[in-house]
């Protein structure tokens, strides 16, 4: 045969067994009795949102509207089919009821199973799967206990405090970006609570602890991407190499830290009601559950599963205790800050909600006869809790959640909607869309607390507000959560209102693509200084 028509031949040979490598699953979908969104090469379903043109709620909510008569519809993120369960009910049914069958999350790469100590991410609780994080999450259960928070909550306080005396220094009339101020904030409250050192972000801006935590955030680096797409193709390998998807210095920094702190606290005997005190009592297996009645704790709040609550707590290795640290940084710096940027812009926008919630504080600070706030009048205060509730209704911080099936579940949709998850397989519970639903919360786009007061926060159906997630992979640090957003809320808004400015965008421009939730362009806002009566 002619050379030129035995290459040419060998081309076309590639070009087709690439082709049916990239799109030999796509028709997944069709044999399922469910509608499933358009898909292509490489790209799947999710184009819009890898050529960013599109926010990921906006993707979320597209789909979930397209196919708003469906309980379950499916796409394809790049190569990988997913199921996007829209029922509350099948929502339980996954994530509560069945969870055996949906113990893990999807994994953004893949795992290494390497010890080697430069890995922490694949060690954090977020990325554990099957029995390591179902013994990691009952290990780490005790320390996110209401009586837990009130032992830190000094030293939210302490934060806070320190943040004011900031901004009543500061010439009046600047204009300041929230995420930028808040960030800082939650990166003081980590560092005290979780690695137990104080720092100070707003007069130290360029400290060693925010530089390498906000590097550590820049997911969308060249080679935080390139490390992914290798632990994706070639997870042993680089596990082998030591290769984390953080940067070695941030891993080497934080460690350095633990480290440091455990040992010092050792020699010297300290006691400190922090997360490292009570990771160093999981560390040796000491961290054992209670049982505790808590009044008031919040909407939002999340419960601990039975499922972690019968496990017996573990001992954890050094590096995994370092590991947990970092995951509360990663977990807390980011979420924590976005929801109070999302509360001051919106406080700022609605007057009469920002004075009705001032009025609470001024009246509970009244009450407190000189004293710092503590966590049980915190807890109390119920306009707040309306407020920060349909923030994170109206601004959940993950636009889906996810799921991976682990074995073959027959699912029963009722009306004869009956077919098998394959094992494999990912899902998204499409919050935001949810949210956002008329169905579940009439004029969705309005910012009402009211839809949380007592009388009716028990219509609300807690299948579709999902704030902290569901079921026993819900979001741990809930509780930590929520008493540091509403305690820097109280201390910002007894000595300042939030006000519009000039450079306040209306509406806010979301960032596009698989990003978290973050403004665009920034949320910039006043803190104008008021007298307390």
């Amino acid at each position: 045969m002619d050379p030129d028509w035995t290459l040419l031949l060998a081309i076309l040979a590639i070009v087709l067994i690439v082709h049916r490598w990239l799109t030999g699953n796509h028709d997944y979908f069709h044999h399922k009795p469910i509608p499933s969104m358009a898909v292509r090469p490489i790209m799947g379903s999710t184009g819009p949102l890898l050529l960013k043109k599109c926010t990921f709620p906006e993707f979320v909510q597209d789909g979930y509207r397209k196919f708003a008569a469906a309980r379950v519809f499916g796409l394809f993120d790049t190569n990988i089919p997913m199921y996007v369960i829209c029922d509350p009910d099948l929502i339980k049914r996954i994530a509560v009821t069945d969870f055996d069958h949906f113990m893990d999350h999807r994994p953004i790469f893949g795992a290494s199973n390497s010890d080697h100590p430069n890995l922490l991410f694949e060690k954090t609780l977020f990325a554990l799967t099957g029995q390591k994080w179902k013994n990691m999450r009952s290990t780490l259960s005790p320390a996110f206990t209401g009586s837990k928070m009130r032992q830190m909550f000094k030293f939210v306080v302490q934060c806070s405090e320190s943040m004011i005396r900031f901004y009543q220094g500061q010439p009046r009339g600047q204009s300041y970006e929230m995420k930028d101020v808040f960030s800082r904030f939650a990166n003081d409250v980590i560092a005290t609570c979780a690695f137990g050192i104080e720092v100070d972000s707003l007069r130290k801006k360029d400290n060693e602890f925010y530089v390498h935590g906000s590097k550590m955030l820049q997911l969308t680096r060249l080679s935080v991407v390139a490390r992914i797409l290798g632990y994706r193709f070639a997870p042993t390998l680089m596990g082998r190499l030591g290769l984390d998807i953080n940067d070695q210095a941030q891993n080497q920094y934080f460690s350095s830290l633990v480290k440091e702190t455990v040992k010092t606290r050792n020699v010297e005997g300290i006691l400190r009601p922090d997360m490292v005190h009570l990771l160093m009592q999981a560390k040796q297996g000491t961290l054992n559950h209670q049982v505790e009645t808590e009044q008031n704790k919040g909407f939002a709040t999340v419960e601990e599963s039975t499922f972690t609550k019968t496990q017996s707590p573990n001992s954890m290795t050094e590096v995994e205790m370092i590991a947990q640290c970092l995951m509360f940084f990663l977990a807390g710096f980011d979420t924590v800050s976005t929801c109070l940027t999302f509360t001051a812009y919106e406080l700022a926008l609605n007057p009469t909600i920002q004075n009705k919630l001032y009025e609470e504080i001024r009246k509970t600070h009244t009450t407190l006869h000189g004293k710092s706030l503590d966590y049980e009048t915190l807890q109390k205060m119920t306009y707040m809790d309306m407020v920060i509730s349909e923030v994170l209704r109206k601004w959940p911080a993950i636009a889906a959640l996810d799921r991976l099936c682990v074995k073959d579940y027959e699912l029963d949709a009722g009306n004869g909607l009956k077919f098998t998850i394959d094992r494999g397989s990912g899902m998204w519970i499409p919050v935001h869309a949810m949210h956002h639903d008329p169905k579940y919360y009439p004029n969705p786009e309005r910012f009402q607390p009211e839809r949380f007061s007592e009388e009716n926060k028990a219509g609300i159906n807690l299948g579709a507000y999902l704030p902290f997630g569901v079921g026993p992979r819900n979001c741990i640090g809930s509780r930590f959560a929520l008493m540091e957003v509403k305690a820097i809320v109280y201390h910002m808004l007894l000595s300042f209102s939030f006000e519009k400015t000039a450079k306040t965008l209306v509406p806010v421009e979301i960032v596009k693509g698989f990003a978290p939730l973050k403004p665009k362009d920034g949320v910039f806002l006043e803190f104008r200084s008021r007298e307390v009566a």
